[in-house]
């Protein structure tokens, strides 16, 4: 398929919507991002790659880390990790407190906010120094080298934090945080504020498409069962309370964050990722989704 046309097309299409969705607003630092930018690339496991747009801008990739996390955090706890985090759609908005008290302080999936604050637990006990060790993985997984938290946004986020600080004091008056609440508030800042190019965030979800094992490095980075269960937590849990509107439209594994990024994988085929600032109502970027619900219909690619 001729990739970078139907991506060519596809974006003249969406681009004539009025609606292109609203800026994050809540963590100051991403208001100053331009809400007409766009990019999308995909790397396909066979070495090529198609890019489109503004594929080379770094934006701030926010919660599509909680994969990246959850996968260092799997590494080392294994099944055990399932005990503190479950594996559900959650139904509710991604920063939502209601069934924390309900269910014991066991988050729904990990990736929403309060299971990424318990995997951030996890991983301040399991590495000896997090920040470094998870932007070292995150290097070796985009084959980049120059990845780096972005100072700004990490601060800007753990300024307006209320939400989380107030799931992560939940989640351990129920015994579920083993550490100080403002260390796992910091090390969830730092990690959601890697800045990252489309090409970055497709070449680090690879791995996902290819059974856990990394072509570039040649290391299998997750097992090949567990590189099933990611991407059956994406394709359920990804897309906060839109993950049902994803699977039925786009047909993909993945994973958003308020950044305006979007992550998808096609198993055996490609990484695809997609950014554009604007968000819905739930907090996924709007022409981001219609731009892989156009493209997984024109290529009739998908899982499904």
């Amino acid at each position: 398929m001729n990739y970078h046309k139907i991506f060519a097309d596809i974006c003249s299409e969406i681009h004539q919507k009025e609606d292109k969705g609203v800026v994050a607003s809540y963590i100051p630092e991403l208001k100053k991002v331009d809400k007409d930018k766009f990019g999308v690339y995909m790397s396909m496991i066979n070495g090529e790659h198609s890019a489109y747009g503004d594929w080379e801008e770094k934006f701030s990739i926010q919660s599509i880390s909680k994969v990246l996390t959850l996968v260092l955090a799997y590494k080392s706890e294994g099944e055990k990790l399932w005990k503190r985090v479950g594996v559900e759609p959650p139904g509710t908005p991604f920063n939502s407190l209601v069934l924390l008290e309900h269910e014991n302080g066991i988050p729904r999936n990990p990736l929403i906010n309060a299971g990424a604050l318990v995997i951030c637990d996890i991983l301040l006990d399991t590495c000896s120094n997090p920040k470094e060790e998870f932007l070292d993985f995150v290097r070796e997984l985009a084959g980049n080298d120059s990845l780096e938290y972005n100072q700004a946004v990490a601060e800007s986020e753990k300024a307006t934090s209320f939400r989380n600080a107030a799931a992560a004091n939940l989640i351990k008056s129920f015994g579920n945080l083993k550490n100080k609440v403002d260390d796992v508030l910091d090390l969830y800042a730092y990690t959601c504020s890697i800045d990252m190019t489309c090409a970055d965030l497709a070449h680090s979800f690879q791995f996902l498409a290819t059974d856990g094992y990394d072509k570039k490095s040649k290391k299998q980075i997750i097992s090949v069962s567990r590189s099933k269960r990611l991407n059956a937590l994406m394709q359920l849990c990804g897309f906060y309370d839109q993950a049902g509107e994803f699977s039925v439209k786009i047909g993909l594994p993945g994973k958003s964050g308020v950044g305006g990024g979007i992550v998808a994988v096609l198993p055996d085929h490609y990484a695809i990722a997609v950014w554009s600032p604007g968000l819905n109502e739930k907090g996924n970027s709007y022409l981001g989704m219609e731009f892989l619900e156009l493209f997984t219909t024109k290529t009739e690619y998908s899982i499904f």
